[in-house]
């Protein structure tokens, strides 16, 4: 055990300041006990050689170099990580050294016999000797073998717990970096939508439209918004009895319509009735919760169980521990309801950042295959968008190449001016009859292909190999933050799962299995 350094003595913080941290406070007391003994045999080797048979340094030189042989043999049996008696031990043997040593003081040189010596003394010092000695030596060979292994599997317990520590702390910095990586995309992200904004809001000061307001035939006012090339892009819709009420319409327009939200209506006839007022959407109390277990593989895992026993979702992906699920669900909390729908019919356009931090879009048919890919990255998701345009534009003059790759496997891209490759396959296939259908898909599908532009993350909407329907909720960087785990018999079903969790998660509890 580590000394206390609050509570240790002068001996301990010398050692600790000229040597090093000592592990017990004998051992620093040990190494000054060995030092001083060194010390003091020194001095009295000295004093022999100096003083004279039966002379008072000859006394002293003897004094003090007895006390420095018990010292030096003290000293590092102290040192030792031995049990108590042997501390204890050497306690008495210093000082039957010690009695040894003050009755040859007495005795010396009046009473003492220089041809014999004092047999009493003599016996004292060396019984004080063999005690030390006991302590140092024989204690530990003689100690039970039942203790030492009992201290043994001690040991081994500590050295377990040690390591499953370290493989925790490593799977926790594992978490951590997956973590840290996504907080970094999202500072990205959120830096390339400032920049976005800032062009939006330009755009916006540079309209290119304008609004008229005026009296019609029926001598009821209205507005309408109209571009530069006189294309009527909205208007009021019903007539105003006076100016100022339609000029209060016109602004409320201008308020509101840049954060509204947008009701998909499949049919006109299933239209909200114009009269028909609506609050907007309140947090409602979760009906699910958030389960987290270990798989069979000893990973972290979760899941969202509604009340009626259902999985209505799970994570993509196992965690190593158990703090990485736990943010890997609160990652899902924050992105699932305001999360957007792409809904293929049968194909849309995303635009997502990508891991290199750049723009991109991908065309993607409703079953989830990938058809297209743009052929470059861009700085910012306005480029990306107006890359589309273009392309959307001049399709019909560019040029479709298929070639077969270094894997043999065929692949088609189109060519804008100058040879530039605005679009590829993004998938090889084993026929060239195969790529050039794949190509002349593109073709028919971009240009009436709806463009998603994915915010944090999209929920996305596709059938699988086995015509059944299924969601995955997908971030911008390309990660699956979650999916449904179970597929829908039709589309429809996928449609009232995604709506389930986007109720219930935001605020479903989490419980450990």
């Amino acid at each position: 055990m580590a000394t206390d350094a609050s509570s240790e003595g002068p001996l301990v913080s010398w050692y600790r300041s000229r040597i090093g941290d000592p592990n017990t406070e004998d051992e620093a007391r040990g190494y000054w006990l060995f030092a001083l003994g060194v010390v003091l045999g020194a001095v009295g080797i000295l004093l022999f050689l100096a003083g004279d048979p039966g002379s008072t340094v000859r006394q002293w030189a003897i004094v003090v170099a007895s006390a420095g042989l018990a010292l030096v043999f003290a000293g590092p049996i102290l040192r030792l990580p031995l049990r108590p008696v042997a501390t204890w031990l050497v306690g008495i043997g210093l000082l039957a050294c010690a009695a040894a040593i003050v009755w040859f003081y007495v005795t010396y040189p009046g009473q003492w016999d220089p041809e014999t010596g004092q047999p009493t003394v003599v016996g004292l010092y060396a019984a004080g000797l063999l005690a030390m000695a006991l302590g140092g030596v024989f204690v530990p060979v003689l100690a039970g073998r039942g203790e030492a292994a009992a201290r043994a599997e001690a040991l081994e317990g500590d050295v377990d717990e040690l390591e499953t520590a370290l493989v925790e702390t490593a799977a926790d910095e594992d978490d951590l970096a997956r973590v840290v990586a996504r907080l970094r995309d999202e500072l990205d992200d959120a830096a390339a939508d400032e920049g976005d904004l800032a062009a939006r809001l330009r755009a916006l000061r540079e309209s290119q439209s304008r609004f008229e307001l005026y009296e019609d035939r029926g001598e009821e006012w209205r507005w309408r918004l109209r571009h530069a090339n006189g294309n009527l892009v909205a208007s009021s819709g019903e007539g105003y009895t006076r100016k100022h009420n339609a000029q209060k319409g016109l602004q409320a327009v201008r308020r509101d319509a840049l954060g509204a939200t947008v009701l998909l209506v499949e049919r006109e006839a299933d239209l909200p009735d114009a009269d028909e007022t609506f609050e907007p959407v309140e947090e409602q109390t979760s009906r699910a919760d958030f389960e987290v277990y270990a798989d069979d593989a000893g990973e972290h895992r979760w899941r969202l169980r509604h009340e009626n026993g259902n999985v209505i979702a799970d994570g993509g992906e196992g965690y190593a521990s158990r703090g990485g699920v736990e943010d890997a669900v609160e990652g899902v909390r924050e992105y699932v309801g305001p999360a957007d729908y792409l809904r293929p019919d049968p194909t849309a356009v995303e635009v997502y950042r990508d891991r290199a931090a750049e723009w991109r879009w991908r065309l993607v048919h409703r079953n989830g295959n990938v058809l297209a890919d743009g052929g470059e990255g861009y700085s910012q998701r306005s480029n990306a968008r107006r890359a589309i345009d273009r392309i959307r534009d001049g399709i019909d003059e560019m040029t479709v190449e298929v070639y077969e790759d270094a894997a043999g496997e065929f692949r088609w891209r189109l060519l804008g001016g100058n040879d530039r490759i605005m679009a590829d396959s993004g998938e090889g296939y084993a026929a060239r009859g195969g790529a050039e259908e794949a190509a002349e898909n593109v073709r028919e599908y971009l240009p009436a292909a709806d463009v998603l532009d994915i915010g944090q993350a999209v929920f996305e909407v596709y059938e699988d190999a086995a015509d059944e329907w299924r969601w995955r909720l997908r971030h911008r960087n390309g990660e699956i933050l979650a999916d449904c785990g179970g597929g829908y018999a039709d589309r429809s079903g996928a449609w009232d799962g995604i709506e389930s969790v986007k109720r219930n998660a935001p605020t479903a509890d989490v419980t450990s299995n």
